[in-house]
């Protein structure tokens, strides 16, 4: 458990540094460098691949972490990834972080603790029924279809919050995916991987999220997409977690209503973090060096 949590917290990490790198070199080019050109240039910027190292070494300890532990544990904490980024903004970029988007980022923590802590998750199988993949599979794609399509059409913000559902849902059947691979590797070894087709159900889900996740950010604000990414990936994944790997939660009634008011409260600091965190890149206060030399 303390291995599971401790890899779930460094891809968080990653995941917060590959995001706040890439977006900062992406802002940075200039206005000309468009297409095929903003790609060279970008392959140019040690940032933008500083990014890229960090993309992989968050997907590298989600496995690692999927692999040790249980679905509905590391999912949930992939959402400290927010606070991260909040923190690498302070410390990083030299913004200014209003006191509400503090005190969100610290109730997502609190409230992400006490849900672990009382849900306790536990249990679980490494192969799913074929019965229980195809259900899922056939309920999950056909959701994801529901909202792509709903998202073809209506305002910005019903276009963003559709798609924002369908690629969390894409991402967290990615992880399903992508535990089950971890599973495969280690019983049948790197040539016996590619014989087995999660490795490619994994590639399918990782590439469609991908689009997904990026027509949501394209096409309505960032307030409405990312609550939805942030919260329904988790919610998505732990009932995944229970369908396909049969894990299991507090029998306690009390616990019960303890741990779903806890992901609420949750949610809600999804929600009030996204609103009042900045929402570019812009330093605001002096580097350090800076501040030295006034003196």
């Amino acid at each position: 458990m303390v291995l599971t949590v401790l890899f779930a917290v460094v891809a968080a990490f990653c995941n917060a540094a590959n995001v706040i790198t890439q977006h900062a070199a992406s802002i940075s080019a200039p206005k000309r460098e468009t297409g095929l050109r903003l790609v060279g240039y970008l392959f140019r910027q040690p940032l933008w691949l500083i990014g890229w190292i960090a993309a992989v070494g968050g997907f590298g300890f989600q496995a690692l972490a999927l692999h040790n532990g249980q679905l509905s544990v590391v999912q949930p904490l992939l959402v400290t990834e927010l606070v991260f980024v909040l923190v690498l903004r302070w410390v990083w970029i030299h913004q200014n972080v209003a006191r509400a988007a503090w005190a969100a980022g610290i109730g997502v923590c609190a409230a992400l603790a006490v849900f672990l802590s009382v849900a306790e998750p536990s249990g679980g199988r490494p192969n799913p029924t074929t019965t229980d993949w195809l259900a899922a599979l056939l309920v999950f794609g056909g959701v994801i279809a529901a909202a792509v399509g709903a998202g073809m059409h209506g305002s910005p913000q019903r276009r963003a919050a559709a798609f924002a559902v369908a690629g969390s849902l894409a991402w967290a059947l990615m992880a399903v995916f992508l535990k089950t691979t971890t599973d495969r590797l280690t019983a049948d070894g790197l040539g016996g991987l590619f014989m087995t087709w999660p490795l490619y159900a994994l590639a399918a889900a990782a590439i469609s999220a991908t689009v997904l996740e990026q027509s949501a950010l394209h096409v309505g604000p960032l307030s409405v997409s990312q609550p939805l990414l942030v919260i329904i990936n988790p919610l998505a994944s732990i009932f995944l977690s229970i369908w396909l790997f049969d894990e299991r939660f507090t029998a306690s009634p009390g616990r019960v209503v303890i741990a779903i008011f806890a992901f609420a409260v949750l949610a809600a600091g999804v929600v009030e973090l996204s609103r009042t965190a900045p929402h570019d890149l812009t330093p605001t206060r002096p580097a350090r060096s800076e501040d030295a030399a006034r003196r």
